[in-house]
């Protein structure tokens, strides 16, 4: 079983790196890639853990983007010490830290009594994305659940007049290859093209140096796996999958490697293929 779509807690994930490869390894996973939202600073921990469990890791990012319409590109095979993406992580750090603050001070001023020391706690004060605040509001019993409190409080204009700026596609990608790697349109099922649309932007963010789709994901139909496969081959491009699993308290209905209700365990996914592929790309 494979799991190239995986998030721990340098993100918006529940677990911690290391935990995250121990939850990989019991769900059966032989190859996984870490891949949290614009930051490497979780690779060598879940690295290490991936080599004493005989786990091959490949080292990822998933980095949120604009062009358009907000993309997320996955970065497989980044080097972990590579200068340009921890400066890209600093940066949106600073930005992170700013929009926490308004959100802490907006859920204030709805009668919300949340604190920057609750936040904290949920997520061992290293990250500050709307995730991790919709579970101190779950915590604080002012939701049911994370997608409850996106709905109630997350998701409203005020919210999203403070959204952190994004790069270009064509910069994350070529952060992406700088450090070594390459880049893949994670769940493209989310950008709600028709085929077009969907073929002009592909074009595009291959003229940029795509390299792949990710083809199958835990929230595809057969019918989407199947459009995007058909797609892949025909541009010639690696396909690639993965769960986008978070945990239980973010993502309930995803498990790792199974995806969504054993959504991925029901394919005849082509995993050797993949890795192979994969393995000579990197």
């Amino acid at each position: 079983m494979i799991d190239l779509h995986m998030h721990s807690t340098c993100s918006d994930g529940q677990d911690k790196p290391e935990e995250l490869v121990k939850i990989a390894a019991a769900a059966g996973i032989k190859v996984m890639a870490l891949t949290d939202h614009d930051t490497i600073n979780g690779l060598e921990r879940a690295g290490n853990a991936a080599e004493m469990l005989g786990i091959e890791f490949i080292p990822g990012i998933e980095i949120s983007s604009q062009g358009g319409r907000e993309l997320h590109i996955l970065g497989y095979g980044v080097s972990r010490e590579d200068k340009g993406l921890r400066d890209f992580y600093e940066g949106n750090r600073t930005h992170r830290l700013k929009r926490r603050d308004k959100f802490i001070e907006l859920l204030n001023n709805a009668g919300v009594p949340i604190t920057l020391e609750r936040i904290c706690s949920v997520n061992e004060g290293k990250s500050t994305g709307r995730p991790h605040i919709a579970r101190t509001l779950v915590d604080m019993g002012y939701a049911g659940s994370v997608e409850d409190a996106f709905r109630k409080y997350l998701q409203t204009p005020e919210f999203y007049k403070f959204d952190r700026p994004k790069p270009e596609s064509a910069e994350s990608i070529r952060m992406i290859r700088n450090a070594g790697g390459i880049a893949v349109l994670a769940h493209p099922y989310t950008l709600n093209l028709e085929d077009k649309e969907f073929r002009q932007l592909l074009e595009k963010l291959i003229s940029e140096g795509l390299c792949g789709i990710e083809c199958y994901y835990s929230k595809h139909t057969a019918e989407q796996t199947l459009y995007y496969r058909k797609i892949a081959d025909e541009y010639g491009l690696l396909f690639t999958c993965g769960s986008d699993y978070h945990g239980p308290d973010v993502k309930p209905d995803i498990k790792p490697g199974t995806g969504c209700k054993g959504s991925l365990a029901e394919q005849n996914i082509p995993e050797d293929e993949i890795i192979r592929r994969i393995r000579a790309m990197i």
